[in-house]
């Protein structure tokens, strides 16, 4: 009886183990394991002030998604209390609020958020800067009808990189309202460029740069050495989806499908990711006017 009770036991003990090992292994819905860090980019339309009823779909898909980072846009309305309320819902403990007036960023953390650098001056929206997991995070929200401005916004960004420490580990997420290079083959069809000519013709904005699509700021961005993380994931039979718009109800007319939305990041970074993609699910294409970009590293 021992011989056999020891076998059981032995058998037991096993069992257990790769039990308690799976579970700390592995994210539900086979997201990556607990080692990854996974980033999310969201502009959210308005603070959900314009869509109220859809603010828990959005709640219940960020839980889905188990993010340890996440880089918000368009948070109106919203104050420090509000954003951490919304960041424990989905298990974020961590937030901070660049500001509450006009159209405020803002990010949240499964993990403490350091070094937090709020810039006002030179930005249409302001810029946030923090440190979290000792990667050093831009929240992005750059100026939505002035190509000159989004360049001289663009022109700060990359000199307060400059000032970092050698061989920073830095992301750059959220909503660039600027059109990539990387993308220029998707926007030959030739109907943006009247689209934006009538809107600065109407009001008085700067979207095109001698009558083209601007493509300069991302560019500048390239340049830098900053690696377009969902551009460099594209596999073949890749089929372009931008992030704006979506198929929420707005008014007036929105243009052809492009991708606004972006997660840049430095080589040693870029290294580490192991997904980057622009989600399209029909949930997504109604929570907000802009779709989420997803990006996991493995660490």
């Amino acid at each position: 009886m021992d011989k056999y009770f020891k076998i059981i036991l032995t058998a037991g003990f096993s069992a257990i183990f790769v039990f308690f090992y799976s579970c700390k292994s592995d994210r539900k819905d086979g997201n990556a394991s607990s080692q990854n860090l996974r980033l999310i980019t969201y502009n959210v339309w308005y603070g959900f002030t314009e869509v109220p009823e859809r603010k828990k779909t959005w709640i219940d898909w960020m839980n889905e998604q188990q993010p340890d980072i996440v880089s918000l846009q368009e948070l109106n309305e919203y104050t420090e209390e509000k954003l951490a309320e919304d960041a424990k819902s989905y298990g974020h403990p961590y937030s901070v609020l660049l500001k509450e007036e006009g159209f405020p960023t803002g990010i949240t953390s499964k993990y403490p958020i350091e070094d937090i650098q709020r810039i006002r001056e030179g930005f249409h929206h302001g810029l946030m800067r923090v440190r979290i997991q000792g990667i050093y995070v831009y929240v992005i929200h750059l100026h939505p009808s002035n190509w000159q401005t989004r360049k001289v916004e663009i022109d700060q960004i990359l000199q307060n990189i400059e000032s970092l420490p050698a061989d920073s580990k830095v992301i750059l997420a959220g909503d660039f309202n600027t059109f990539s290079p990387l993308d220029s083959v998707y926007y030959t069809h030739g109907r943006l460029e009247p689209f934006f000519g009538e809107r600065d013709s109407l009001y008085n904005e700067k979207n095109l740069n001698n009558g083209q699509l601007d493509y300069s700021v991302i560019q500048q961005v390239l340049d830098f050495g900053l690696i377009d993380l969902e551009a460099s994931r594209r596999a073949s039979g890749y089929e372009f989806s931008g992030s704006f718009p979506t198929l929420i109800e707005k008014e007036g007319e929105h243009g052809d499908k492009r991708r606004l939305d972006y997660v840049f990041a430095t080589k040693g970074v870029a290294k580490k990711v192991t997904r980057a993609e622009i989600i399209t699910t029909d949930t997504a294409l109604i929570l907000s006017d802009h779709l989420p970009v997803i990006v996991d590293l493995d660490l």
